[in-house]
């Protein structure tokens, strides 16, 4: 099978100085990522000490469909339940849109691309976090 780089989907999970949680997810959110993504922030949800905040970077994320959508519906009640605060910064249009289609962007405080965050920090992914693997999507025609 040939992959294209739009078929890859890539997940850095990591904290930062201040303990809080960053993923930043790159590629489709689809049936076949949104699990990893769900399993990444509940490993870090339940690691330690809950964060105080859970950003996740969307710049990279190319598309999201009614499973990703469910997978950040799911990782807001599973931050809610531990006193986390969870942001979508950075979202593109393709997520924004998905988000107000679906009348669910309240629900997730963040930015929209191309919006400076004032409290934005520098982290480092942790590399047993870290994924970068092709989609099992059909190649395209």
């Amino acid at each position: 099978m040939t992959t294209h780089p739009e078929d890859t989907f890539d997940l850095h999970v990591g904290r930062d100085s201040a303990g809080d949680g960053h993923i930043r997810v790159a590629g489709d959110l689809d049936w076949e990522t949104a699990d990893e993504l769900t399993r990444a922030a509940r490993d870090l949800l339940h690691a330690g000490p809950a964060p105080g905040r859970l950003r996740v970077a969307c710049a990279g994320l190319t598309m999201c469909d009614s499973m990703g959508l469910a997978a950040l519906l799911m990782i807001r009640r599973d931050a809610a339940a531990v006193g986390t605060a969870l942001h979508l910064d950075d979202q593109p249009p393709v997520l924004r849109r998905l988000l107000e289609i679906t009348g669910t962007a309240y629900l997730f405080g963040g930015s929209a691309l191309g919006e400076e965050r004032p409290d934005a920090d520098e982290w480092q992914a942790s590399d047993n976090y870290s994924s970068a693997r092709p989609s099992q999507a059909p190649p395209r025609q």
